[in-house]
């Protein structure tokens, strides 16, 4: 993901990176780079590969081709992982402090993984279930009754990770028929044979590649790691002094845990430190950007498509929609980025100033 940023931008990405290696104390470019494959997907060197590459994206459009965030953005936001570089997008974290929060955050969440297999045994992980759009609410009410948990903010303050039966949580809301249940994956085997004989529906059950269970009670030790790092100032020199969070930022930001506007610096701290454990509510985010706040052209920036295909979906739009005038948008690759930034340059002269939004 990084080797075609390097050849077509050699002189920005390169010092981009120099300056992420600094920031990590070794050379995670190598290791995104050369791998090899099962270094690069351990939790602790992915999650800041995956955050590092983001921003590389997004400083690549603003030095290369003078894209300014403050005017072309009005609001961001980013699934579960992709929030920190939302955050750094909109201007409410600082890249360094960013970068060092995602490698901590990955450390504890390895690190909880780790204890749980050596506490209970067993294995853990995350399986997408993708069900039909009107048997979605069915579905999570449940899977709440069989774990337990009847809200968002009861499986948070519920949830136990001392207790194996506990180990399950719903992980993401994606879509209107997708959601990601995570934790131990026999007790996930039993909540959907639970599911298919009492509910009378047979969703679609797919492992997902991910070697700790996110969002599921056994992340409760990262909340305390992110409760202390956003405690402190800031890394970056010259802002020592200062509050790790800026607030406002240059944009509005969503939270995933909320699925609305982050409100104040006490709330991002709050809400994103509770976020590696609870629930991502994308699906409610992209709905209320969609129907409430009218927003009409979306940019995906990152390493993959995924989230660019959900809101697609949900929104019923991919690249310019000259009749909504609007569109759907990722870059991934290089090449993607002078069609996405006609896409933008297009819509804009179809949309009324006062109803014209990106994220």
């Amino acid at each position: 993901m990084l080797t075609p940023w390097l050849e077509a931008f050699p002189r920005t990405a390169s010092s981009l990176f120099d300056e992420i290696d600094t920031y990590m104390g070794y050379k995670l470019s190598d290791v995104i780079q050369n791998g090899p494959s099962r270094v690069l997907t351990a939790t602790p060197n992915a999650q800041p590969a995956i955050m590092a590459t983001s921003i590389m994206i997004l400083r690549i459009l603003e030095r290369e081709f003078d894209f300014k965030v403050s005017e072309r953005v009005d609001v961001s936001l980013g699934h579960s992982l992709g929030e920190f570089a939302a955050l750094v997008g909109g201007g409410v974290l600082e890249f360094e402090d960013a970068l060092l929060m995602v490698r901590r955050r990955a450390e504890a969440m390895a690190e909880a993984t780790r204890k749980a297999v050596e506490t209970y045994g067993g294995e853990y992980g995350m399986v997408a279930l993708v069900t039909e759009s009107d048997y979605l609410d069915s579905l999570v009410a449940a899977i709440d009754d069989f774990v337990g948990y009847r809200s968002a903010g009861a499986r948070s303050e519920s949830a136990d990770s001392r207790k194996p039966i506990d180990q399950v949580l719903i992980a993401n809301v994606n879509s209107k028929n997708q959601i990601v249940l995570s934790g131990s994956l026999q007790k996930i085997n039993e909540l959907i044979t639970h599911v298919r004989q009492f509910l009378g529906h047979d969703p679609r059950a797919v492992q997902l590649n991910s070697d700790s269970p996110f969002h599921s009670p056994i992340m409760r030790p990262a909340v305390d790691v992110m409760r202390e790092l956003l405690a402190r100032k800031s890394i970056v020199r010259g802002r020592e002094d200062q509050d790790v969070v800026t607030f406002p930022g240059r944009v509005e930001c969503v939270s995933n845990v909320s699925a609305r506007p982050f409100e104040n610096a006490a709330d991002v701290k709050d809400l994103l430190s509770r976020q590696c454990l609870e629930t991502v509510r994308w699906w409610d985010s992209i709905r209320y950007l969609d129907q409430e706040q009218k927003v009409r052209r979306w940019i995906g920036i990152g390493p993959g498509k995924v989230g660019r295909n959900l809101v697609g979906k949900e929104v019923g739009m991919r690249g310019v929609d000259t009749v909504k005038g609007g569109g759907v948008w990722a870059i991934t690759d290089p090449l993607e980025i002078e069609e996405v930034l006609r896409g933008l340059e297009k819509t804009e002269s179809l949309v009324d100033d006062d109803e014209e939004q990106t994220t």
